[in-house]
């Protein structure tokens, strides 16, 4: 199962950072990259929308300098996520910077991304699109994608209700490219299983929440290392597309996480929730989690995660083979 070049050739590990909204920027991205994992972020973070000029700027000079200076370093390429629905009124602006910028890797959401690819191999950049189900993933593949993100059960944000065991083996009966797993990984060891699997790559989102360099509050962030996976609630009603939040900063907010009416599928615009008044909105008030919370014990600088990540990894290779 191939795992294209830019990426086998760079990385420490075979993980992807997840794309994260408000979370994911700049700051972590880089330092991801540098510890040698795939960075990535939405560019719908960048705003207003010239700054996402800035940010690829930014993180291609960064990245440029580190290898010139660690040349013998693992030094992953990075990523940006682009939402390819009919409410992101900045997709062919956005598309335009990540084509001025040559970025190494595009990750799609939603539709089916055919323009996206077009534009992305014209330079020489490859294309990963999520889905939550086969029938994505066929439509995915029609359309020419380096890659499918498998989004199953229990992970963090927008996430699917299958198991990995049922949507890996599935999109294997068709599709020989790279397939990239997400739901609830948050060891070394889970990204080894992920490969068992059938996956190329593990995707981790919610372990790299719990990180120093990690656009999220320090109350995010706590509440990240108290959560057990029963603390995580499965809904649609804060942006229109299910998804997965921490119950605690859902029941913060006077609702009830375990009484939550669905959304409306057509908005995808997180629209806010009124409460006695109060605006509150997905990602920014109600925070997206996994069900990876059940391996975060700590708080820690991206650099020692994925240190800790890789001597995981080694040992659980070891474990299986019998040393």
């Amino acid at each position: 199962m191939p795992i294209p070049a830019i990426i086998a050739d760079n990385v420490r590990l075979p993980v992807i950072g997840a794309p994260m909204f408000i979370v994911s920027t700049p700051r972590l991205v880089i330092e991801q990259c540098k510890a040698g994992i795939v960075g990535s972020f939405p560019a719908l973070n960048a705003r207003p929308a010239a700054q996402l000029d800035d940010w690829l700027a930014q993180i291609t000079a960064e990245l440029a300098a580190h290898r010139r200076a660690h040349p013998g370093a693992k030094v992953a390429p990075f990523a940006v996520n682009q939402i390819v629905h009919a409410s992101n009124d900045r997709l062919e602006h956005d598309l335009e910077l990540c084509v001025k910028h040559r970025v190494p890797i595009v990750i799609t959401s939603l539709r089916p991304p055919a323009e996206v690819v077009a534009a992305v191999h014209a330079y020489g950049g490859i294309v990963f699109h999520d889905v939550i189900n086969r029938r994505h993933a066929e439509k995915a593949a029609e359309q020419g994608v380096d890659g499918i993100v498998a989004v199953c059960a229990g992970a963090g944000g927008h996430a699917g209700r299958l198991s990995p065991f049922a949507l890996v083996k599935e999109i294997r009966e068709f599709y020989r490219g790279t397939l990239i797993l997400s739901g609830a990984m948050s060891s070394g060891a889970d990204v080894l299983a992920a490969r068992a699997l059938g996956a190329d790559l593990a995707y981790l989102g919610t372990r790299f929440i719990a990180t120093a360099e990690a656009n999220a509050s320090d109350e995010y962030k706590r509440m990240l290392v108290e959560a057990r996976a029963e603390d995580i609630v499965y809904t649609s009603l804060f942006s229109g597309v299910p998804g997965n939040y921490l119950k605690a900063s859902v029941a913060r907010t006077g609702l009830d996480p375990d009484a939550l009416p669905e959304g409306d599928k057509r908005s995808m615009d997180f629209r806010a929730v009124s409460r006695e008044g109060t605006e509150l909105k997905a990602w920014k008030d109600i925070w997206s989690a996994g069900q990876s919370v059940s391996g975060i014990g700590s708080v820690e600088p991206v650099a020692a995660l994925v240190d800790r990540l890789a001597h995981e990894y080694a040992a659980a290779l070891s474990r299986v083979n019998g040393n």
